[in-house]
C-alpha cells in the first residue's frame, strides 16, 4: 500500500510566501515593464515633434517590446488569481 504524503501548515505557509513574493515580483516587473515603454511613447513623440520619424518609429518598436514584455508578467499574474479563485 502506498504511503500517502500529508503537507504540514508549516510548509503550506512557505509555499503560500513563495507564491505571494512571486506574485509581488510579477506586479513590480509588468509596472517597469510599463513605465519603459510610457518613456518610449514620449520620446517617440518628441522626435515625430522634431521631425525625425526615424528615430520616431524605434522608439515606437521599443514601446511595443515593453508592452509585451509587461503583459508577460502580466499573463503570469492572472494565472495566479484564477488558480487563487477557484480555492475560494
Amino acid at each position: 500500500m502506498p504511503v500517502k504524503a500529508t503537507i504540514t501548515s508549516k510548509e503550506n505557509a512557505a509555499a503560500a510566501a513563495s507564491i505571494t513574493q512571486k506574485t509581488i515580483e510579477n506586479h513590480k516587473t509588468a509596472a517597469m515593464h510599463h513605465e519603459s515603454a510610457a518613456k518610449n511613447h514620449h520620446e517617440a513623440a518628441k522626435h515625430l515633434g522634431d521631425g525625425d520619424e526615424y528615430k520616431a518609429s524605434a522608439s515606437a518598436i521599443k514601446a511595443l517590446r515593453d508592452h509585451f514584455n509587461a503583459g508577460e508578467y502580466q499573463r503570469e499574474d492572472a494565472k495566479h488569481h484564477a488558480h487563487l479563485s477557484k480555492t475560494i
